[in-house]
């Protein structure tokens, strides 16, 4: 095993980011926590808007919130929009089924760092996850 394998496993051993899932559709949420297991193995999730803001303000070490839009109670805008209040630091990427043109403006002008449509890859996906796990 040459020394720069040796360093990237020690990075990736190391580096355990905190996910936040939010999403309303049990299916989805087990889909998403399959999709990111190689950056996270015990993500956190919450089924709604109002969930996720608390669970931010909880937990504050949490590296990247995956945020769907349509949800009951608090939408991913407005639940985004309350997280920037107390957090500007966290990135949080909106995703959602019913992607219209320009959706993905409103969840830039809501405080989301970024935008995935459903259906997705996972390779799509972890690509966008390890762009900002990157920048940690």
């Amino acid at each position: 095993m040459s020394n720069n394998t040796s360093k990237t496993e020690k990075v990736n051993q190391n580096k355990d980011p905190k996910i936040l899932i939010v999403e309303d559709d049990a299916t989805s949420a087990k889909m998403l926590e399959i999709m990111i297991e190689d950056f996270c193995e015990f993500p956190l999730f919450a089924k709604n808007g109002l969930e996720a803001v608390q669970l931010c303000k909880n937990n504050p070490n949490i590296d990247i919130v995956l945020m769907d839009i349509k949800m009951a109670e608090l939408n991913g805008y407005e639940a985004t929009e309350q997280i920037r209040k107390f957090n500007k630091e966290i990135i949080i990427i909106a995703q959602t089924a019913y992607a219209l043109p320009g959706d993905k403006e409103k969840a830039i002008a809501a405080g989301c760092n970024d935008y995935i449509s459903k259906p997705y890859s996972q390779i799509e996906l972890t690509g966008l996850i390890g762009k900002y796990i990157k920048k940690k």
